[in-house]
């Protein structure tokens, strides 16, 4: 059974930072060390709002791995993980080949759950991963879009991907269903922003709504049906790889690898985690904390590496500006309980968007 010294699990923003700042540091990993991965690109999620809208094209969107991984002596494998032990540090991909690892580092995401009671009478797509969405959402801009989809979630991903789906397929009627209230971890202005903007583009909301069953082509709650659908998107209660789970490793509900602030796992401390598979106290999986959690995972697995300790600790963010697409010439700014809707904060989601993309490339 092949081993290496270090195996990166999924191309999550971590690990593309990680491997980013070794290659602007002149890092080169260990000899043997690997990056298993389902494709050869890595999309970023913050860009693709606005390529389902138009605004970009797909290229744009996404960095080839291959080159990122071989400037710091990475070797890229495709293949999917099925499944993970921690104890004997082995991994089993889906071709069943298996890897023996010394070191681990998870960046593989989440994916959205569909409700457990579903006779699948209606076409689910979950908002990841990206591909597989940008793809389906492709094929219903060119013929058979649905007529009803229905958005389940009320986060901003769920919010930045209606008001695309909006632009991208306006002869289908959107509907979004939130659990609580719409965009309820944001301030309330942002909420306030936004209401209106679904209203003017078309899009039904409804607050408070938990999707507890899919039957016979409706969305229930609980023992009422609550809205017909042709198709469905999955925007909410992102689950972390049910291999996770089943691993050894100490896991929370949602199957994400309880962490320590190092971002090594808290019971198994060869075994590192970031993003929407990591669960760590106060921090929010999206994309503005896995991107920062990249800079501490660089440091830490090269002290590793080394022969040393990771000392260096990951600090939640509370007060990052976070910018909301929403499928125009506009976009949300949203810092410190306040939130603002102008073309400057198009301009500058841009402007970081593009940056990070051309960092990944090494333009």
């Amino acid at each position: 059974m092949p081993s290496v010294p270090l195996l990166l699990a999924g191309a999550g923003h971590a690990h593309l930072v990680t491997l980013q700042r070794w290659r602007a540091q002149g890092y080169r990993a260990p000899a043997g060390s690997c990056l298993i991965n389902p494709t050869a690109q890595a999309w970023y999620s913050g860009m693709l709002p606005g390529l389902l809208a138009g605004r970009w094209q797909a290229e744009q969107c996404c960095v080839e791995l291959a080159p990122l991984c071989a400037a710091v002596g990475v070797s890229l494998q495709l293949g999917e993980i099925t499944q993970l032990d921690a104890n004997t540090q082995q991994v089993q991909l889906a071709d069943q080949s298996r890897l023996r690892w010394q070191w681990l580092s998870l960046g593989v995401g989440g994916t959205p759950q569909a409700p457990v009671d579903n006779d699948h009478s209606i076409a689910l797509l979950p908002a990841k991963p990206f591909a597989g969405l940008y793809q389906q959402c492709r094929a219903w801009q060119q013929q058979d879009a649905p007529q009803r989809l229905a958005v389940i979630g009320g986060g901003a991903a769920a919010v930045e991907l209606a008001l695309a789906l909006a632009r991208l397929l306006p002869a289908t009627q959107l509907s979004l269903f939130s659990a609580g209230p719409l965009l309820a971890a944001l301030p309330a202005r942002a909420t306030n922003l936004v209401r209106p903007l679904l209203r003017q583009r078309g899009i039904s909301y409804h607050e408070g709504v938990t999707v507890t069953a899919i039957q016979s082509g409706q969305l229930w709650q609980d023992s009422q049906a609550i809205s017909a659908a042709d198709a469905a998107l999955l925007a909410s209660g992102n689950m972390a790889p049910r291999w996770l789970a089943e691993s050894a490793i100490t896991c929370d509900a949602t199957g994400a690898v309880r962490i320590q602030p190092n971002l090594q796992s808290s019971s198994h401390p060869q075994v590192f985690a970031t993003g929407d598979c990591a669960s760590l106290p106060d921090c929010p999986h999206n994309g503005v904390q896995a991107v920062r959690q990249g800079a501490v995972l660089a440091e830490n697995l090269s002290q590793v590496l080394s022969g040393g300790q990771a000392t260096r600790p990951f600090k939640p963010s509370r007060h990052s500006l976070a910018l909301l697409a929403t499928a125009d010439e506009q976009a949300i700014a949203i810092r410190n309980g306040l939130a603002l809707r102008s073309r400057l904060a198009l301009m500058l989601k841009d402007r970081l968007d593009n940056g990070f993309i051309r960092t990944l490339r090494g333009d």
